[in-house]
């Protein structure tokens, strides 16, 4: 994904070599990768296990970060670097929630299995603290800020819609994400229905899945396909508040983007980039999970707010948004080299 990208081209303008090996095949987005950022790209799909291996031994990296912790080919490639003492970060963005899989996971690391594949958990903020500890991980062995959003590209967004703004607010609520009942989209348009008055605010979503929406059911609704990064952030101009009503979040990548693009946040408590991102009041307001009244209630205050108050949410996203950029990210996957 974009957000990733990001953070590697801060690493290569470090001096580094980077090397990106990524799953081509079954992605849950049409997310296309630049290929000229000096970076050498290795779809996953050209590869046994056998060239994969003299692949990576070839490269002969300082440094591993693996975000398919669950692929057996990289288990097996990062079983054997661990035995040369290369250091190798796991990324994951799960919160802990007791569930059996996570117990039984837990007694794998209090048994030192995982330390097998990897020297470090690269997590994307507090609420995945408990977790990697669970599995293992010393507090010195874990590292923050594992995803970043591709900050210049929002902060862009922002700068260049932040006047306009000031002047005539825009009255849009802007849903992006999987159209799956899982991201409580189901929530969302039952919530918007429930509003009787809109006072000419509107609702666009931007996605695309498996959850069919009939425009004509909805008032003052637009519907969009999936957009690349930079198509996207041309919208940012024309919305003034970003909703996430996810069931299930672990992290959620697109709060750190429409925060650092000065939309105030409207988000679950199950969305774990709420953590860093939203204080509630200040730059957004919390949602109760799977409820459609407190959505509806909440949508028709943000409805009622004035303009004055809104801009001044706007603003506050921004600033919260740099707490996470793509320097600190690299930074600190870096850090392990020292």
């Amino acid at each position: 994904m974009g957000y990733t990208l990001s953070t590697l081209k801060v690493i290569k303008s470090k001096g580094f070599n980077v090397h990106l090996i990524h799953w081509d095949k079954k992605k849950l987005t049409p997310f296309e990768i630049d290929d000229n950022l000096g970076i050498d790209i290795y779809p996953k799909s050209n590869y046994t296990y056998n060239s994969l291996k003299n692949l990576v031994d070839k490269i002969n990296p300082d440094l591993v970060y693996v975000s398919g912790w669950q692929d057996k080919d990289y288990l097996k490639i990062c079983y054997n670097l661990r035995k040369k003492k290369i250091k190798i970060a796991v990324g994951f963005d799960d919160q802990w929630n007791g569930t059996i899989k996570q117990k039984f996971a837990s007694i794998l690391g209090y048994l030192g299995f995982f330390k097998l594949f990897y020297s470090h958990a690269w997590i994307s903020g507090f609420n995945q603290f408990e977790y990697a500890k669970r599995l293992g991980f010393k507090k010195v062995d874990i590292i923050y800020d594992l995803l970043s959003a591709d900050f210049s590209l929002f902060q862009k967004a922002f700068d260049l819609s932040h006047q306009n703004k000031t002047q005539s607010y825009p009255h849009r609520f802007l849903f992006v994400g999987r159209f799956e009942k899982i991201k409580g989209i189901d929530i969302l348009l039952n919530a918007w229905n429930s509003i009787e008055n809109y006072k000419g605010w509107e609702l666009c979503l931007i996605g695309s899945g498996s959850y069919k929406i009939n425009t004509n059911n909805y008032k003052n609704l637009i519907v969009k396909d999936f957009l690349q990064p930079d198509l996207l952030v041309k919208e940012i101009a024309n919305c003034g508040f970003f909703i996430l009503p996810s069931k299930f979040e672990p992290w959620g990548v697109v709060v750190h983007e429409f925060a650092a693009a000065g939309l105030p946040l409207l988000l679950t408590y199950s969305v774990g980039a709420a953590s860093t991102f939203l204080i509630p009041g200040f730059n957004g307001y919390i949602l109760k999970n799977n409820n459609i009244k407190d959505l509806t209630d909440i949508l028709i205050k943000v409805i009622n707010t004035n303009d004055i108050q809104l801009v001044q949410m706007m603003n506050n996203s921004n600033e919260l948004s740099k707490r996470i950029t793509p320097i600190t990210s690299s930074h600190n996957l870096i850090s392990i080299l020292d």
